[in-house]
């Protein structure tokens, strides 16, 4: 339950590099980095429902720890993984459909902040989000 609440992008930390990395082009890259990005989080037990907004699209997704399950990004990259708690972070890991290439995720709350990692091919990357 800690990570309930919403929470909107503060700043970002080699995301564009990131974003390069999974082979989205430099005009979805700009606009990305200032997509003034707004997560809802609400966790009872195991199971959790996120809500994501931005200045370009909401998705809202709906999954279990540890249960597979299907996600299409902002820039319609496809992939299929789940989401587990190790300690006090969430850790997810999703497989690309077009090249079975890893994405790993992380959340973890620091000093307040949610801290959003991610590491796809070598590439690392954060997004530092503030509790609205």
């Amino acid at each position: 339950m800690t990570f309930n609440g919403t929470w909107k992008v503060d700043r970002n930390e080699n995301y564009d590099k990131f974003m390069e990395q999974m082979g989205i082009n430099v005009m979805k890259r700009k606009l990305a980095e200032h997509d003034n990005l707004k997560i809802t989080i609400e966790q009872n037990g195991d199971k959790f429902h996120i809500k994501e907004s931005s200045t370009f699209r909401t998705k809202e997704v709906d999954f279990t720890l540890g249960v597979p399950f299907e996600y299409t990004m902002a820039d319609g990259t496809e992939l299929s993984g789940a989401w587990e708690i190790e300690g006090d972070m969430m850790k997810g890991k999703f497989a690309r459909k077009d090249n079975n290439k890893v994405l790993t995720t992380t959340r973890t709350l620091v000093g307040g902040e949610l801290v959003q990692t991610y590491n796809y091919d070598g590439v690392d990357a954060k997004r530092i989000f503030k509790k609205q």
